[in-house]
């Protein structure tokens, strides 16, 4: 039914009625009854009011500002002077008392070495950083730690400060990502030679002696297959979501899954996001439209739907990638005319899924896993 006002005056009632007519696409309710709407204002014809998002990686961004604008001129007044201020507040876990000031863990898993899950995690922790987002990216592969070559902080060390009469570790901050890793606070050729209890020791003290700031998202990249690393993670915090990343090849296919079924265990379920296939083909720089499929096709797919969960992104190779890794400088990849857009549209689809299933699912919370 629509009600576009006769006369000068526009009411608020009105204004909040046609807005509860927009819809969030994910969550598939009003963006008035989720909360969405807040500082309305109205002064004569001029409406005013901020669409406040569940994560600044939104990408219906202007799609839902757009159905703002066309329901309050369609149903209120087509003469409206309409200003909209889209921001946004990242959901969390309101029950996170393990790190209070992180709002989302996100786990990045493989099956296997040698897929690129460090790259990806690289990457798509500047991609939610780029996107207003502000992250944490911890190396939690104690034993081969890469991070820190990635991001070009090798020769680094941390230095410590006193915090509320505790020492604590200061994290490096390179691109706006505060970043801790086991590399460095070991000398670059000295081996870790730890058994489990000592290695998952270390990986709690970096995740916990860190002084994070308030962070949206903290990034976990985890060793490969399945182990003590990744128990002590779901067993000392409640992980928000994981992504599984694997090449198109069927060997990293069956690996990578039997790494995804650890995290759907009865004893740990926590939530699938979705898969990366990294590595999805190879684009040279002189023709960057051709693609040519050398480990194989729709790898990524087929554990996806084996999984019953999306396929988040899918990433090509290209020279900027290992150029940019080798010499530490992701920003090559921001560059990259095709690898830029391809990040960042990964950065959003798992900023919105893990807005779903903040807003679907109960609270994520730390596991009790016999260890045997």
């Amino acid at each position: 039914m629509f009600f576009r006002n006769s006369s000068s005056s526009i009411t608020e009632k009105q204004v909040l009625a046609a807005l509860g007519h927009v819809d969030d696409p994910d969550l598939k309710r009003d963006l008035v009854t989720l909360g969405m709407i807040q500082d309305l204002k109205i002064e004569g014809k001029q409406i005013s009011f901020s669409v406040v998002l569940t994560t600044p990686a939104c990408p219906m961004k202007e799609a839902i500002r757009n159905a703002c604008l066309n329901a309050i001129r369609l149903m209120v007044d087509k003469e409206a002077e309409v200003r909209i201020n889209m921001t946004s507040k990242v959901t969390a876990d309101p029950g996170n008392q393990a790190l209070p000031q992180v709002k989302n863990i996100i786990a990045v898993s493989s099956g296997k070495g040698g897929v690129g899950k460090s790259t990806v995690s690289v990457n798509l922790a500047v991609a939610l950083s780029r996107l207003g987002a502000r992250v944490g990216l911890v190396d939690a592969d104690i034993y081969g730690p890469s991070i820190p070559i990635l991001m070009g902080i090798g020769q680094e060390r941390p230095r410590l400060a006193q915090i509320d009469g505790k020492e604590m570790l200061v994290p490096f901050e390179r691109m706006g990502i505060e970043i801790m890793s086991i590399g460095l606070l070991v000398p670059p050729d000295q081996a870790v030679v730890w058994r489990g209890p000592m290695a998952s020791k270390a990986l709690k003290q970096l995740i916990f002696d860190t002084a994070w700031s308030n962070l949206d998202y903290l990034i976990v990249d985890l060793p490969p297959g399945t182990g003590d690393l990744h128990l002590t993670l779901v067993q000392a915090l409640p992980v928000t979501g994981a992504v599984v990343v694997t090449t198109p090849q069927q060997v990293a296919v069956a690996a990578a899954r039997k790494g995804a079924e650890m995290f759907r265990n009865p004893q740990i379920r926590v939530p699938l996001l979705g898969v990366i296939e990294n590595m999805a083909w190879f684009s040279p720089d002189d023709a960057p439209e051709k693609q040519y499929f050398l480990f194989g096709q729709h790898g990524g797919q087929q554990l996806a739907d084996a999984l019953q969960i999306p396929v988040l992104g899918r990433i090509p190779i290209r020279q900027a990638v290992s150029a940019g890794d080798d010499a530490g400088l992701p920003e090559r990849v921001l560059q990259d005319p095709v690898l830029e857009p391809a990040f960042r549209s990964l950065g959003e689809e798992v900023a919105r899924h893990l807005a779903i299933r903040n807003a679907t699912q109960p609270p994520p919370s730390k596991v009790q896993v016999a260890m045997g």
